[in-house]
């Protein structure tokens, strides 16, 4: 199981809170999912009400408040100091965006913002690219993990650059990562897992699902396969083709 800024989590799967058809269906998905850690916004909780945290807090799970809608530094910040009084937590999913249409990160805001908040004391979770030196000054600005995207935020692409998030796990061996955005289907969570990711970040493929519930417990079911190739050390592959059969001391007819 990931460990992240020292603490141990019970889970691979990290799950949002926005967008599902309602309490009960959202409680449900947590329920067959078996996340350790709820994502969720100031924004939501500002807006939603004391019924909404107290669902949120019946669930029995580590909160993760994040930035979501910030596009500056100096707000992120700003949010992610009232997010800590309002949660009492000094964890933060980072998001800093910079394009709208895209919901890319504004890399160099998300970096100036991780700096600010680590000097503080909190632990950062920022969602970057893939981009190695954009990843590498994010470690440098204080962050012990580190949260790529797959895909645009909401669009359920899956894995857009592999290459990229492969290239990423081999540059950071030791530092906790999670494919954060753009996961539709379980068979991409299971594909991040196979690269060695340490978790994923879930909401819409969850909250938009026909069944929320089911489909939470079929990307549980995912990552778990995902980790356990993972671990079992995958074969190398090959552009040629491999007998499996030994051709030592076969008849010749």
């Amino acid at each position: 199981m990931p460990v992240f800024y020292g603490t141990d989590v019970d889970s691979p799967l990290m799950l949002g809170t926005a967008g599902y058809p309602s309490p009960k269906i959202l409680a449900d998905a947590f329920a067959r999912s078996g996340a350790g850690i709820a994502t969720l916004s100031l924004r939501r909780e500002a807006g939603g009400g004391q019924d909404f945290w107290a669902l949120i807090r019946s669930l029995g799970v580590r909160l993760l408040p994040n930035t979501a809608g910030c596009h500056g530094a100096r707000e992120a910040v700003t949010t992610a100091q009232m997010a800590r009084e309002v949660f009492a937590t000094d964890w933060i999913k980072l998001e800093v965006i910079g394009h709208a249409d895209t919901l890319q990160p504004d890399v160099f805001e998300l970096v100036e913002a991780a700096r600010i908040l680590a000097s503080e004391g909190f632990k950062v979770f920022p969602y970057c690219t893939e981009d190695l030196t954009v990843c590498d000054r994010l470690l440098a600005a204080g962050c012990e993990v580190l949260m790529p995207w797959g895909a645009p935020i909401g669009s359920g692409l899956g894995l857009n650059n592999p290459h990229g998030l492969r290239a990423l796990r081999a540059a950071f061996p030791d530092v906790p990562l999670v494919v954060d955005a753009g996961i539709g289907l379980p068979s991409h969570a299971a594909a991040a897992m196979e690269m060695g990711y340490d978790a994923i970040l879930l909401n819409s493929a969850v909250a938009r699902a026909g069944d929320p519930a089911a489909m939470a417990a079929a990307m549980a079911e995912a990552i778990r396969a995902g980790r356990a190739g993972w671990l079992a050390d995958p074969m190398e592959r090959t552009d040629m083709a491999v007998p499996s059969t030994p051709v030592i001391g076969r008849a010749f007819l």
